[in-house]
């Protein structure tokens, strides 16, 4: 039994382990939308630079609003992220839990049986003891 949780247990690291790596690229992933968005914002046309045509700035809009809305998709996945890497720290939390139990039990288990096997030698040796004190005393 203490090999299953010891193996869920592990099973439960992986998945900890690949949902925080996958949180780590999701945040890679936001802060280059973020950094897109920034760069979007503050390019050449936002500094006065080149034509101001109307064409030019509704293509500028359309293109900061599509990576406004990446970096509002990055976020959500960011959340999602998180949420998942919640739900895996608490999974890995009680697998450790009922494997420490398990390994709390054997250990009580194993105290007990070399408790009783020190009663059974002293009562061996008490026996034994006694034996001698009566063939002594008989002699």
């Amino acid at each position: 039994m203490r090999e299953i949780r010891a193996h869920d247990e592990d099973q439960a690291k992986e998945r900890f382990a690949a949902s925080l790596n996958e949180r780590v690229r999701g945040e890679a992933v936001l802060r280059a939308a973020e950094e897109r968005l920034r760069d979007a914002q503050s390019g050449p046309i936002a500094q006065g630079f080149g034509p101001l045509t109307g064409a030019a700035l509704v293509s500028r809009e359309a293109w900061v609003n599509r990576l406004r809305n990446d970096r509002a998709d990055a976020a959500l996945r960011m959340n999602s992220y998180d949420n998942e890497l919640q739900r895996r720290r608490v999974e890995l939390t009680d697998a450790s839990r009922a494997r420490e139990v398990l390994d709390k039990l054997e250990t009580r288990q194993r105290e007990a049986h070399r408790q009783a096997g020190e009663r059974i030698a002293n009562a061996e040796l008490d026996e034994m003891g006694l034996r001698a004190h009566a063939r002594r005393s008989a002699a």
